[in-house]
């Protein structure tokens, strides 16, 4: 809806009140395609972290830091992938596509808090990794309840309040003309194409900030498993080094796979842009990285796998 009024000089301004979310794709069987595999996707995704959530926390053999950040990394992406594909849902079999000002803002928002925390995330379990590798004696001293509690609640703090930054400069600006947002979400790239103003400044702090958190993120998992390597090495046993190497190889797979997905997406030059490219990469983001991470940890993670069958031969079998 596009709310007509009048300036200062006493002409008439039009003023965005809501956007209209275009989507992934106007081809009405696609849509219905799109959507059961969509839907599927989501309910495997709320299914495999509010299970491994649950998992963590009924089975005292998993009350460890390591499993610790990994339930709090179910948590965000049950959250993160929420704040998207539930809309996306219903405007792939509805013809009403739009979403307020305010509806966009708060997706806009939750969906970056999110994002970013798994960000921070991923990089403390990555230390966790190395602290546990380079000296499992001083791991309970290194890695401590509140110390893992410090890194998690600072994780959730980086990423709401990137966030709040990122929204506040965003949604500051002005929607005076079209509001069809090219895209199956609210994100910054369509947004600012729709702002009637002056985004160079958006622009330059938005890339700041996400050059920042995202490449300091990535240099602590690359410092961590640097050394985690060397240490790996050094070690006499070569079951040892198999060992270890186990015990990182699925945060390592999680990592490549999202830090890949984020630094392609927000760090490549803006002369290779291309709206329908984002939306792919967008879909492998919001809707399938949140339903990878569980079944990761679960079918690379011995653990995980005894203490789900614990679980279901006392309770099911």
């Amino acid at each position: 809806m596009i709310r007509y009024m009048k300036n200062t000089q006493g002409r008439n301004q039009t003023e965005v009140t809501e956007f209209i979310l275009l989507g992934l794709s106007e081809n009405p069987d696609l849509k219905i395609i799109l959507f059961g595999l969509f839907l599927l996707i989501y309910m495997a995704t709320m299914l495999g972290n509010l299970g491994m959530i649950v998992l963590i926390k009924i089975d005292s053999c998993l009350h460890t830091p390591m499993y610790y950040f990994l339930s709090s990394l179910s948590f965000v992406d049950a959250f993160y992938s929420s704040s998207v594909t539930p809309k996306m849902l219903v405007n792939l079999v509805s013809e009403n596509k739009a979403i307020s000002f305010k509806g966009c803002a708060a997706q806009f928002y939750f969906f970056g808090s999110f994002l970013g925390t798994e960000c921070f995330l991923l990089a403390m379990m990555a230390y966790d990794r190395y602290a546990a590798i380079w000296n499992p004696l001083l791991y309970p001293v290194l890695m401590s309840w509140r110390i893992c509690f410090f890194f998690v609640a600072t994780s959730f703090l980086a990423g709401f309040g990137n966030a709040a930054i990122h929204t506040g400069m965003t949604f500051r600006l002005s929607f005076c003309g079209s509001n069809k947002i090219n895209h199956f979400y609210c994100d910054t790239p369509p947004l600012l194409k729709l702002s009637c103003s002056d985004t160079h400044i958006n622009g330059i702090v938005i890339m700041a900030f996400s050059s920042f958190n995202v490449i300091s993120c990535v240099m602590i998992v690359f410092v961590s498993y640097l050394c985690i390597l060397i240490t790996i090495l050094r070690m006499p046993s070569l079951e040892g080094r198999q060992k270890a190497f186990s015990t990182c190889a699925s945060h390592l797979m999680a990592v490549t796979i999202f830090f890949g997905t984020i630094l392609f997406m927000y760090l490549r030059p803006t002369s290779s842009y291309s709206m329908e490219q984002d939306k792919v990469v967008s879909v492998f983001y919001t809707v399938v990285i949140p339903v990878l991470n569980p079944l990761i940890y679960s079918l690379k993670n011995k653990d995980v796998k005894e203490a789900l069958k614990k679980v279901l031969q006392k309770h099911i079998l």
